[in-house]
């Protein structure tokens, strides 16, 4: 009697311990998120760091800029959700604004308006300033990236995105104020050069779709939806 009430004991030990809710354990995910710029500035920098993290990392605008009332598509890697973000208007070292803890997981949009803007110097993170990084060298073959996007589905295509596989976000959406209904042909034009891309195409419901690693030069018509 006293064995049969020991296991039962560790029995329900053990289910008690499998039993733990799924908060208890860290979510990971896909954070990537469209940064919208809903204030009447420019947002020239843009950083997203795991909120563990000690310091910014890079620009995740690289080159590019979100204008007032543009958005951008800041490409994340798959893995932990939890970020702080923090966006520099008007110029490097101009006023920023920031968002802790952020499950990126969980949202499609982040919104900056500049009411919460802080002006100063570069902004810090557990007391380091930020780091910027150099972007991968550019390598494989060169050409005419540009491609006719063929839609052949049922649903629109409200945005295009085509970066370079050695960049670190999406790019500006390539269409700009266009989209392409069923049945449309809409040629993108991508500027001479590398020809490796990663494209992603966003339908009327929202619903992504990717491809990578692909080589545009040797293609002249890309046809959606993707199989």
């Amino acid at each position: 009697m006293l064995m049969r009430r020991l296991v039962t004991a560790a029995a329900a030990a053990f289910l008690a311990l499998g039993a733990l809710p799924a908060g208890a354990q860290a979510q990971t995910g896909d954070p990537s998120f469209n940064l919208v710029n809903r204030s009447a500035r420019t947002i020239y920098e843009a950083y997203a760091s795991l909120t563990t993290d000690q310091n910014w990392g890079q620009d995740r605008l690289g080159t590019n800029v979100v204008p007032a009332g543009r958005s951008f598509v800041v490409r994340l890697p798959q893995g932990p959700c939890m970020y702080d973000v923090r966006v520099v208007y008007d110029r490097q070292g101009g006023p920023s604004e920031e968002r802790r803890n952020i499950n990126l997981c969980n949202v499609t949009e982040l919104a900056f308006d500049g009411r919460q803007a802080q002006q100063g110097g570069p902004g810090q993170q557990g007391g380091q300033a930020p780091q910027q990084q150099a972007r991968p060298p550019q390598g494989g073959p060169s050409g005419n990236p540009s491609f006719n996007l063929v839609n052949q589905g049922r649903t629109t295509v409200m945005q295009v995105f085509a970066s370079l596989t050695t960049d670190n976000n999406w790019g500006p959406d390539r269409l700009g104020a266009d989209t392409v209904a069923p049945g449309a042909v809409y040629p993108v034009r991508l500027p001479e050069g590398p020809c490796m891309y990663d494209i992603r195409f966003v339908y009327d419901s929202g619903q992504p779709q990717e491809r990578r690693n692909v080589n545009l030069c040797e293609i002249t018509n890309i046809t959606v939806p993707l199989q």
